[in-house]
């Protein structure tokens, strides 16, 4: 999983059949600092993420496809939930 912020949204007049129901994210991996970090990443939302989320996301095409059901989407990244809070212990 990647921890990541969204930064944007993708519209599209033409998308692959399977994906037409689906909300497409732009979303930048960030550090549990809130740093951007890494390059942004195309993905699909399933948690009704907005623009300014810090969200999980899985990058890998499997675990996708078992998420959304479908083994034949074209899709490698999933946004798979909304971070409420971070916590971290410093050593």
């Amino acid at each position: 999983m990647v921890l990541c912020k969204v930064t944007g949204t993708i519209i599209s007049t033409q998308k692959n059949a399977q994906l037409k129901p689906q909300k497409l994210l732009i979303a930048q991996p960030i550090d549990v600092e809130g740093k951007f970090i890494g390059r942004e990443i195309l993905s699909v939302d399933t948690v009704d993420a907005g623009i300014g989320d810090i969200v999980l996301l899985i990058q890998e095409g499997s675990g996708a496809r078992q998420i959304l059901k479908d083994e034949k989407i074209p899709v490698h990244s999933v946004i798979v939930a909304v971070v409420d809070g971070i916590d971290v212990i410093k050593k």
